[in-house]
């Protein structure tokens, strides 16, 4: 069934107004018609089944009929990635929001090369790749911050898994002994983290160093592989 997101709050017999790019994907791609069922979802409020009640020249009105899912939420587990090329930024929001990941944070590093970013266009990725794993929430992403700003106002609690291309123990056997509880994956650049930055990051005490292998990977290829390994030892595979 079409899973739809949508920002207003969802109860029985509630009136949703979806966008206007989302009302023409149901009624010109989908073809749905007045009385038609779809899934609606806002990340707050569970999903709910709804019904296509009204098809307005511009628009439709969906109607909320009775929810199907309680609302749940995904690990804690943040993505900070360096920003590299778009199409390979777009992928990994793409790929994060499959795997679960509740939020992407795009950092800049001291090797990182600059590319333009729209974040409106990652949002609208986050979303669609939502929609079609059927996760009930979608993952937040943030403006690219500095790299040493991020870990200044570091949040307490939450563990680091550092991918160091220099080396690190491997990952599924350094997460396996590992706590539990919050994470956030860090991603480096395509020119790899300075001696300055991977001197300070395997500092910290929240840190754990970790390899992902005897080749060196793409920054998308590495995020996907971290989350996947990640999600192996430590994420909502069981659930």
């Amino acid at each position: 069934m079409i899973r739809l997101h949508v920002p207003q709050p969802l109860s029985a017999g509630a009136a949703v107004a979806p966008t206007l790019d989302q009302s023409r994907y149901l009624t010109q791609v989908m073809r749905l018609k007045t009385g038609d069922d779809l899934l609606v979802f806002n990340g707050q409020d569970g999903e709910w089944r709804c019904v296509v009640a009204e098809v307005l020249k511009k628009g439709v009105i969906l109607k909320a009929q009775e929810l199907v899912r309680p609302q749940t939420f995904g690990p804690d587990l943040d993505l900070i990635v360096a920003v590299v090329k778009k199409a390979r930024v777009e992928t990994i929001v793409e790929k994060a929001a499959e795997l679960g990941a509740r939020r992407v944070r795009l950092t800049l590093t001291q090797r990182t090369n600059t590319d333009r970013i729209r974040l409106d266009r990652l949002d609208a990725i986050a979303e669609e790749a939502a929609e079609q794993t059927g996760r009930l929430d979608v993952p937040v992403i943030d403006n690219p911050v500095k790299l040493s700003d991020i870990l200044d106002g570091w949040e307490d609690g939450r563990r680091l898994m550092f991918c160091d291309e220099t080396g690190g123990a491997p990952a599924l056997a350094a997460l396996n002994d590992a706590p539990k509880g919050p994470w956030a994956i860090l991603i480096g650049p395509e020119g790899g983290f300075s001696p300055e930055e991977r001197e300070r990051l395997r500092a910290l005490p929240f840190t754990t160093a970790v390899s992902l292998g005897p080749r060196i990977l793409r920054a998308d290829t590495a995020a996907i592989a971290a989350m996947t390994l990640w999600q192996a030892a430590a994420g909502d595979w069981e659930r």
